[in-house]
């Protein structure tokens, strides 16, 4: 279980293979084989015309692991052999293909543990020419984000089987902003409630008279039993919230929710790191990001929490998720916990990208990271979920259909929980069912029968994991109260829960959970209540329904801190 030393195994590993990089050779690099390509630009986006011509972008080359399987016998079987070098002779076909076409070998670096090449600086011509590509300018109709991208792009017929996917390229996923925001709480019949906050009085204002129903941290504290639990290693642990689309948190409004609902942690704190041109503008918060670390906080206080805001480079030129792997994979501390509020529907990406982006995820798992990642609020799916051959096909979400993470969906009421209707949920339509679901999924499938038979991939890995509240969650924006919720308010509290795990165990100098999914679907879903009730609908269906054991709408259940410490996996650190 001692697999901390992997980041300087990985490094390396990268100097050698980079090291490999002199003796080309001389394939046919004009014989190329389209890799993946759309029938015509994303649905919701609109192609703004070619980018200018000193634009440039970073291009990331991921390359196909040697044994294919050694991520999956890593994160099963805790070893390290041959985990991401690539087939012998890979290197020198790529750099014999990157010189014909005049990328200078300064501007190569390995990055993301040796499992990608990174191409800095690349001029709109040459990538174009790289990868038969036409890159251009495209407008998000919904949201107004722009993008560089293209619809389709190839790769010479020597690398197809050598590499995995290329980045950016036909990629137009758009993470769904899913903090939903009902109701702003303030004016009219509202009770002023004032609070010292840093040396001056603020008034959080709130027009509701159902106070009671809010999901507030204390509530979380008592119904998830965390109340009686003080960290203990705050020195050595830390969570991670990840945030993008330009969204920030507001240290005043974490104060002033910290006096409200946690009066013991007015003076926490967050780290914010800029990634990738991310921005920070304290100013001018964002109801997700508020919502992410505001309750991350109030959950784990005084555990530090980290916010990674995660840019997507000028005008859109490099992938987010891409970029903060880039990051956070070079780390020397990466927090043992990380959280993920951000979805995008699976039916968006290519099969080798989400392969390639859910490869990265399990190399966080190796490192001893244990990543939480929201469902979305959906149900099965948004609309009518009609494919182009009429058929019904619900929508499961990236990268919460990852195999190497663990899915989040939403619960609400109390006395029992019940399933949130928004809870998203459902089977991958790329990403085969994992040993570790193998049982669980096939009695929930046996208990379903033929039910939406043809809707779903039936043979795929199944989301959620685990769930918790998502509703009615009262948050602080710019001075003001707002109740709101979703599987984004479920990430982070779950997160914190985890967080508070791996606190106790790194205290008692054992290691981190890291990948939870296969100990969870184990020992350790004896340390979740099981719901019930409710069902997820969507597509214009009932969706599925909360059944007893797991089920694609809550998963094993929602987590009973006090029952999870009694049955923690117990790996020694030592040494």
């Amino acid at each position: 279980m001692r697999y901390y030393h992997l980041i300087s195994v990985l490094s390396t590993l990268a100097v050698i293979l980079l090291g490999s990089l002199a003796q080309p050779f001389s394939p046919r690099w004009d014989d190329m084989r389209v890799k993946h390509s759309w029938n015509a630009v994303p649905e919701n986006w609109e192609s703004l015309g070619n980018p200018l011509s000193s634009t440039t972008i970073d291009l990331y080359v991921a390359l196909k692991a040697h044994r294919e399987n050694a991520l999956i016998d890593t994160l099963y079987q805790r070893q390290v052999a041959e985990l991401v070098s690539p087939p012998p002779g890979t290197l020198e076909l790529v750099n014999s293909w990157l010189e014909c076409h005049g990328v200078p070998s300064l501007s190569v670096s390995m990055t993301h543990g040796g499992t990608t090449l990174t191409l800095r600086g690349v001029s709109i011509i040459q990538a174009n020419a790289l990868l038969g590509a036409s890159y251009q300018l495209y407008r998000h109709v919904e949201t107004n984000e722009t993008v560089v991208r293209t619809v389709g792009y190839a790769l010479p017929a020597a690398l197809h089987g050598l590499v995995q996917t290329v980045a950016p390229t036909t990629c137009f996923s758009t993470p769904h902003k899913k903090w939903q925001s009902p109701r702003k709480c303030s004016g009219g019949a509202a009770a002023g409630l004032k609070k010292l906050v840093s040396g001056k009085s603020v008034t959080v204002l709130s027009s509701r008279d159902d106070d009671d129903d809010d999901i507030t941290p204390s509530f979380l504290h008592s119904l998830y039993k965390t109340t009686e639990y003080m960290p203990a290693a705050s020195d050595r642990n830390a969570l991670g919230i990840v945030g993008i689309l330009n969204g920030y948190p507001s240290p005043e409004d974490l104060a002033t929710f910290m006096s409200v609902y946690r009066s013991d942690g007015t003076d926490a704190a967050i780290t914010v790191v800029q990634v990738n041109g991310g921005g920070y503008d304290p100013t001018n918060p964002d109801d997700e990001a508020n919502a992410d670390t505001q309750y991350a906080v109030a959950m784990t206080y005084p555990t530090p929490v980290i916010f990674y805001s995660t840019g997507q480079g000028p005008a859109g030129t490099t992938d987010w998720l891409v970029s903060w792997f880039d990051y956070i994979l070079m780390e020397v501390n990466i927090p043992r916990t990380i959280s993920i509020s951000y979805v995008f529907d699976e039916k968006t990406t290519s099969e080798a990208y989400a392969t390639y982006i859910c490869t990265q995820f399990g190399m966080l798992g190796i490192l001893g990271v244990s990543v939480l990642i929201a469902t979305g609020d959906d149900g099965v799916g948004p609309g009518d979920c009609v494919a182009d051959d009429g058929s019904v096909q619900f929508i499961p979400t990236f990268p919460a259909t990852c195999p190497y993470v663990t899915a989040v969906g939403g619960t609400t009421g109390h006395g029992p929980e019940m399933a949130a209707s928004i809870s998203g949920g459902g089977f991958s339509n790329i990403f085969r069912r994992p040993y570790y679901q193998e049982q669980a999924v096939t009695e929930f499938l046996q208990h379903l029968g033929n039910q939406y038979e043809g809707n779903y991939n039936a043979t795929s890995r199944g989301i959620p994991d685990i769930s918790a509240q998502a509703l009615n969650f009262p948050i602080i924006l710019k001075g003001e109260k707002q109740v709101g919720g979703g599987t984004s308010a479920s990430a982070p509290v779950v997160a914190g829960i985890i967080s508070l795990l791996n606190d106790y165990l790194i205290s008692q100098g054992k290691v981190s959970l890291g990948f939870l999914n296969p100990w969870l679907y184990g020992t350790g879903k004896n340390g979740f209540t099981d719901i019930t009730s409710g069902s997820n609908p969507g597509c214009n269906t009932g969706g599925f329904s909360a059944v007893e054991g797991w089920d694609p709408v809550t998963g094993v259940g929602t987590p009973d801190f006090q029952r999870l410490l009694a049955i923690l996996p117990d790996y020694d650190d030592a040494g």
